[in-house]
């Protein structure tokens, strides 16, 4: 099962991922990680994007995309993957699925959760009354406020990208998390 999880911050796209993952004996593939594991590795790409990060530039979508293309073919994601946090924008959905063709693969959905955003805001607030001092310094609701800003401008659009190549599936992200867990099984059994 190859999936993208999308959805605004804190629409529980990380728990069901530890649930997927489980399930389905596949990984759960981070842009971050898989920076970071390719500098590790000094692999050529690795070496370009340490290059980059060094002089505190971006990483390019080209050097991204040509990691995920490396990483999507190793031996653990046989029997499928999750990607999370890639692709952000429509630009790197387009490159994904030629990558993925050029491997022989395909999506088998982008699964979208959908939230209230102005619920997730009252999320944080619960959630900081109740942690106090507990929690992330950038857990407050105007950091959220920013972060789905930017994810509406960069990200959203690819709900729309999803949907019209046949590939998006939704849900509703506000139930309990096993209700929404089983909601998920349920849509990519009617998509498969």
């Amino acid at each position: 099962m190859r999936l993208i999880l999308l959805g605004p911050p804190g629409a529980g796209k990380g728990t069901q991922a530890k649930i997927l993952m489980e399930r389905h004996s596949i990984p759960q593939l981070s842009t971050g990680d898989m920076l970071r594991a390719a500098v590790k590795a000094e692999t050529p790409v690795g070496l370009r994007a340490k290059d980059i990060m060094a002089r505190g530039d971006l990483v390019s979508d080209d050097v991204v995309n040509e990691i995920v293309a490396n990483r999507i073919v190793e031996d653990d994601c046989a029997k499928g993957f999750i990607l999370d946090g890639f692709p952000r924008t429509v630009a790197q959905a387009e490159a994904l699925t030629k990558i993925m063709a050029d491997a022989g693969l395909s999506l088998d959905a982008a699964l979208e959760l959908q939230v209230d955003e102005d619920a997730l805001a009252a999320r944080v607030e619960t959630r900081r009354a109740q942690s106090g001092d507990q929690v992330r310094e950038d857990d407050t609701v105007e950091a959220l406020r920013h972060r789905l800003a930017v994810y509406r401008a960069q990200t959203a659009p690819l709900i729309a990208f999803y949907k019209g190549v046949g590939k998006l599936v939704s849900v509703d992200g506000m139930k309990p998390i096993d209700e929404v867990t089983a909601d998920i099984a349920a849509a990519l059994k009617a998509a498969a």
